[in-house]
């Protein structure tokens, strides 16, 4: 059973396990020993709202597959037990961000007239200041 917050808890039945072998380290056993986990959760028994569904089909990417299930494989470290727990934990994390709603559209603004008279005063004085810096003229040309 994984935690995720107070309002979600999978059970172990809403996932499964497969051991594979691992293309990380693992010595001479790397050949021998699967260490590398995919750990396959299945959306439609979560029984989530239907707005955190879509955001953690969205968060997981390739990750997950058109009938909703979310496939993380992990093959950090040499050991079965703590690439399962890595598993897991890349999970949990993955559900927490899909549970924190996007937050609202910009609304755009229009700036006022006074404000937009004022920069177009500030361009023009600017303007005369640069017009003021131009060569001077000597008077026998």
């Amino acid at each position: 059973m994984i935690v995720i917050n107070n309002q979600l808890t999978i059970h172990d039945e809403d996932y499964e396990e497969h051991f594979i072998r691992s293309s990380g380290p693992g010595g001479q056993n790397v050949n021998k020993v699967a260490t590398a986990v995919q750990l396959r959760l299945f959306t439609g028994r979560l029984n989530l709202p239907e707005d955190v569904t879509r955001r953690l089909i969205k968060l997981a990417g390739r990750r997950a597959n058109h009938e909703g299930e979310i496939l993380i494989e992990a093959n950090r470290f040499r050991t079965q037990e703590r690439n399962r727990e890595d598993a897991k934990q890349r999970l949990a994390d993955l559900l927490r961000q899909a549970f924190i709603p996007p937050p609202p559209p910009r609304k755009k603004t229009k700036p006022s007239r006074r404000a937009v008279e004022r920069r177009l005063q500030q361009k023009n004085t600017h303007g005369m200041l640069k017009k003021l810096r131009g060569k001077i003229s000597r008077g026998d040309d």
